[in-house]
């Protein structure tokens, strides 16, 4: 019989990355964790939701889990639901029931959509959303290159100066902070980030621990743009790759189609064959209003895989 209950902060975090890991690891883009990381993000990240976890055991054995993320800092109405199952008990109907326990969850903590993200190669979730009336209303990619192949000559802005920004220094994670909120305004989901969040990013982050850079383009005396580029040694050591990972970039509006986001994406490379990459990976919407896959298909990313984002109303 299949027991759904809530998650017991302080002990289920164990249950929690096992299921987690075991659901999450042939996908490209995932690394496992531990429950040390888990219990450090509950304590550090100002952003992470607390409540709306909960377990699914099968004749008392942990098989999913399913957290109904209400972001704090959202002034939308919006909820997030992130479902896992272990591969041997997929298709038996837990998935149903998981997603069905965290829209009455987002209902009851008031919330008036709940939205939802699969791989689109998982054929069974898609109608298995779809049959909970979820519309798709969302396209995002997965896309990787390879770092011997950086080109030139694509249009970059060569009157740009770039200059690093100092963690030390409070003004430049405020204007990071500006920058992203400006660059990322018009996107889908967007909510302003905090400048706590900020700081916990760049001093906390489980993922880019060592290496991780921020990259100012600066034009006519005016900072223009930003790129993030970071290394996870532990996604690297999983997978046995060397790969770097492009984690955000912005320009100004008033400041694009200018070639500043193709000086930031050739800087962002080499930064990250500096630091030993052999590969490169980056994740877009496919709706971006900036037309961002357009640059990053022109230095030579290409698709390894789609995710597929469905809402419906509560």
């Amino acid at each position: 019989m299949l027991n759904i209950r809530r998650f017991v902060q302080g002990v289920d975090e164990p249950v929690w990355v096992d299921v987690l890991n075991a659901s999450q690891k042939d996908r490209e883009n995932w690394r496992a964790i531990t429950a040390e990381e888990m219990l450090l993000q509950e304590k550090e990240d100002p952003s992470f939701d607390l409540e709306g976890r909960f377990i699914a055991e099968l004749e008392r054995r942990p098989v999913g889990a399913v957290h109904a993320n209400v972001e704090k800092l959202r002034e939308e109405r919006k909820g997030f639901i992130r479902f896992y199952v272990i591969p041997e008990c997929r298709g038996r109907g837990i998935e149903h029931q998981l997603v069905e326990t965290a829209l009455r969850e987002l209902k009851a903590r008031g919330m008036a959509t709940a939205q939802a993200s699969v791989d689109s190669r998982e054929l069974d979730y898609i109608p298995l959303l779809e049959g909970l009336d979820f519309k798709q209303v969302r396209v995002g990619s997965i896309m990787e290159m390879d770092l011997a192949n950086i080109p030139q000559g694509i249009g970059e802005n060569r009157q740009i100066a770039i200059r690093t920004l100092r963690k030390d220094q409070e003004e430049d994670i405020k204007l990071w902070t500006w920058l992203l909120n400006e660059t990322f305004e018009e996107h889908f989901n967007f909510r302003p980030n905090t400048l706590e969040e900020m700081h916990h990013f760049l001093l906390s982050d489980l993922y880019y621990k060592k290496e991780k850079e921020i990259l100012f383009a600066i034009l006519d005396a005016e900072t223009v743009g930003y790129i993030g580029v970071g290394i996870d040694e532990r996604y690297n050591l999983e997978k046995n790759v060397e790969m770097g990972h492009i984690f955000t970039i912005g320009v100004l509006k008033k400041r694009r189609r200018r070639g500043i986001g193709a000086r930031l994406m050739l800087q962002g490379l080499e930064a990250l064959q500096a630091k030993g990459a052999t590969k490169a990976m980056l994740g877009v919407d496919d709706y971006n209003p900036t037309k961002a896959r357009r640059l990053y298909e022109k230095v030579g990313f290409g698709v390894k895989k789609k995710d597929l984002v469905f809402e419906r109303g509560l």
